[in-house]
């Protein structure tokens, strides 16, 4: 029984659900993904792990409310239980030896940023927080961020809450004025994700991002997950989902996602 032991709404489309599983949690890393179907006749929907707790043997998720299995999800209360909760899958992100990265994280992304961040930080890394949203009706675990971060930007595209503009303008700024960084980590949209990449290319800065791409198994058999990466032919499932952010063929990425 995979039991709802906390559930959370972060924003009116956003919630967490911290669920008791605990073999998950106990091989759980920063960056892995799971795939849960909420009741029997739902979709599998796959999922990065938002934050783990091994001695209480809990997994938490993350998930925007967008169609019918997301909706099927959200209907679940504390004390009910999901009918499928398969993982850690994928691999976790690399962080071990970094002194001074750079987290990047949109909308929901930060979501998956945060467990990143926060082993970073774990591990006396320096972080570098930078947050962007639409506006300041869906900032999404700010206390989170600022905990784990040495410094942190907070950006909103409307300018309602923190500095308005995108969290590429930020990062570009921070690039310009000398900022050097082991890694910049970037997980989010699609396209903040590229744009990303096109802003560190020029620093020579090694970037990383997490992909999102259609999946159905999880396990490299169905190919769904498909992505071109250095030109050569990645399963995000069992290949990542991290890859090498300046290798990423995103236009493909963005058409087949569409």
């Amino acid at each position: 029984m995979f039991t709802i032991i906390k559930r959370r709404e972060l924003n009116p489309t956003v919630t967490e659900l911290c669920i008791h599983a605990p073999l998950i949690a106990k091989k759980a890393k920063a960056g892995q993904f799971i795939i849960v179907r909420a009741k029997e006749d739902s979709e599998r929907i796959p999922l990065t792990i938002a934050g783990f707790d091994r001695e209480a043997g809990t997994v938490s998720i993350i998930f925007q409310v967008v169609g019918a299995g997301t909706m099927q999800l959200n209907s679940l209360k504390e004390g009910e239980a999901v009918h499928d909760f398969v993982g850690p899958l994928g691999k976790a992100t690399e962080i071990e030896g970094l002194k001074n990265v750079c987290v990047v994280g949109g909308g929901v992304g930060c979501a998956i940023a945060l467990p990143i961040a926060q082993a970073l930080h774990e591990q006396g890394t320096k972080v570098t927080g930078i947050v962007g949203f639409r506006n300041k009706d869906l900032v999404i675990l700010e206390d989170e961020f600022r905990a784990c971060s040495d410094n942190l930007y907070l950006c909103t595209d409307d300018g309602s809450y923190g500095t308005k503009g995108f969290v590429t303008n930020v990062l570009q700024q921070q690039l310009e004025q000398g900022k050097k960084y082991d890694v910049v980590i970037a997980i989010g949209p699609v396209p903040m994700m590229k744009f990303v990449c096109k802003t560190t290319e020029p620093f020579g800065v090694k970037t990383i991002v997490s992909l999102n791409p259609i999946m159905v198994d999880g396990t490299g058999m169905c190919g769904g997950c498909r992505v071109t990466v250095g030109g050569k032919i990645k399963y995000a499932c069992v290949d990542g989902p991290d890859f090498d952010g300046h290798q990423v063929d995103f236009d493909e990425l963005m058409r087949r996602n569409g």
